[in-house]
C-alpha cells in the first residue's frame, strides 16, 4: 500500500520524509536512523558552511547505506538600511544584556554576493559527494543548477505553498514538489507572494495541487502520525514530510528545553512571527516573540535580522533558556512525543495499516 512513484524514485520503503530542519536539529544520527528504518532522512543545511556540509555527508555515509537527502535555501537579492539595523540592535540590546552577551561582539552582516557565493559552494559539495536527493526552500534555483544536479543523477525537489508555486516548480524541471500547508512549523516556503497571502491549509492545498501538476506531491504541515499520512495519501499526495514529529525524537539535535516546550504546548500556543529571522515562521510563542510583536514592522528582512538575533539564540541555547529561543513547531504539538525514530516510524506505519484495513471492511 505504500509503494508508489515517489518511493520508487527515492528508493525508500515508506512514503515518509523527515523534514530538513536547519540549525543543528538534523543530526547525522537522526538523518541516518530515519533512512535506516525505511524513510528518507534529510539534512537541514540552510545555515551550514560548505565544509560543514561535506563533513556531515561523510558522517552519514558511515551510518547508513540507504538513500538520504539535503535541503538548501535558495538565495535572493536583499537590501537593508542602516536605520533598520540600528533600530533592531536597539530593540535587541536589553535582551543581549539579560543574556550577558558581550557588548563588543562583532556581527558580520551578510551581503547578497556572499550569500550567493556560499550557495554555489554548497551545490558543488552536494554534487561532489553525490547526495541522492536535494530539495530547495525559499524559491527556485537557476536552470543551470537544476540541470547540473539532474545530470549527476540527483533528484531535485521544490517547495510550494500555493498551486501557482507548485506549477512553477514543475515547469522548472524539478522532480517532485513539497506542498507546505499553513500548519507547518518553521519558515514559510512561499516565493511568489507575501507569506500572509500564501497561508493555505494543507488539506485544501493537496488536492488542488494534485489536480494541476503531474510530478509527485509530498504533503507537509501538521502531520504527526498515521492518520495524517493516510489523509494525505487519500487526497492524492504520494508521501508526507514531517518535521515536529521528528524534532522531539531522541536522535534530534534540538535542545531538551526546546523539546519539552513543544511537548507541553497546545495548538493555540503556536504563532507566526518574523521577529527572529525577518522572515515569517511558525513556532511556539515565548517571551521574545511577545516583546517584539509590536516592533516587527521595524525589523530588517531575512537574512539580516536572522544574523542580528544569532548571538541571542546561541546564548539562549547554551543557557537552556526557552524564553529567547526560536521554538519552531507545527500546529499539532499535542501529538509530539519523546521517543526514538524507530518507535515513531513503527507507530505511524502500524496506524496507517490499521486505518487501511478498517477502510476495506
Amino acid at each position: 500500500m505504500f509503494i508508489n512513484k515517489m518511493t520508487e524514485l527515492l528508493k525508500i520503503e515508506y512514503p515518509i520524509i523527515q523534514a530538513p530542519m536547519a540549525g543543528g536539529i538534523t543530526t547525522s544520527r537522526l538523518v541516518s536512523e530515519v533512512s535506516n528504518v525505511g524513510g528518507l532522512g534529510m539534512i537541514g543545511a540552510g545555515y551550514m558552511t560548505p565544509n560543514q556540509i561535506r563533513e556531515q555527508i561523510k558522517e552519514i555515509k558511515q551510518l547508513t547505506s540507504k538513500s538520504f537527502g539535503i535541503n538548501l535555501f535558495v538565495p535572493n537579492e536583499f537590501v537593508y538600511t542602516e536605520s533598520e539595523v540600528t533600530s533592531s540592535k536597539q530593540l535587541l540590546q536589553p535582551i543581549r544584556n539579560q543574556l550577558r552577551i558581550h557588548q563588543d561582539q562583532n556581527i558580520d552582516i551578510p551581503t547578497s554576493d556572499s550569500v550567493f557565493e556560499t550557495f554555489n559552494e554548497q551545490i558543488k559539495v552536494v554534487i561532489e559527494e553525490r547526495v541522492p536527493v536535494c530539495s530547495f526552500t525559499f524559491g527556485i534555483p537557476s536552470e543551470e543548477v537544476i540541470a547540473e544536479l539532474k545530470q549527476n543523477n540527483i533528484f531535485v525537489v521544490g517547495t510550494a505553498t500555493t498551486v501557482e508555486e507548485a506549477i512553477i516548480v514543475e515547469k522548472s524541471g524539478m522532480d517532485m514538489v513539497v506542498v507546505q500547508g499553513s500548519e507547518a512549523g518553521g519558515h514559510r516556503g512561499n516565493f511568489i507572494r507575501e507569506s500572509h497571502d500564501s497561508l493555505v491549509g494543507l488539506m485544501s492545498l493537496i488536492p488542488q495541487v494534485v489536480d494541476h501538476v503531474s510530478i509527485p506531491v509530498i504533503a507537509a504541515g501538521g502531520i504527526m502520525d498515521g492518520r495524517g499520512l493516510m489523509a494525505s495519501l487519500c487526497l492524492g499526495a504520494m508521501g508526507v514530510q514531517m518535521g515536529t514529529a521528528f524534532l522531539t525524537c531522541i536522535e534530534s539535535g534540538a535542545q531538551q528545553v526546546y523539546k519539552e516546550a513543544i511537548m507541553h504546548a497546545k495548538e493555540d500556543d503556536i504563532v507566526l512571527t518574523r521577529a527572529f529571522s525577518g522572515k515569517w515562521a511558525r513556532g511556539l510563542k515565548n517571551k521574545f516573540i511577545a516583546e517584539m510583536k509590536n516592533h516587527e514592522d521595524l525589523l530588517p528582512d531575512f537574512p539580516i535580522q536572522n544574523t542580528l538575533t544569532q548571538p541571542i539564540r546561541k546564548a539562549s541555547s547554551s543557557q537552556q533558556n526557552a524564553d529567547y529561543l526560536s521554538l519552531w513547531s507545527g500546529q499539532s504539538p499535542r501529538l509530539a512525543k519523546n521517543q526514538n525514530v524507530q518507535t515513531l516510524m513503527n507507530k505511524i506505519i502500524t496506524e496507517a495499516i490499521n486505518i487501511n484495513i478498517k477502510k476495506q471492511i
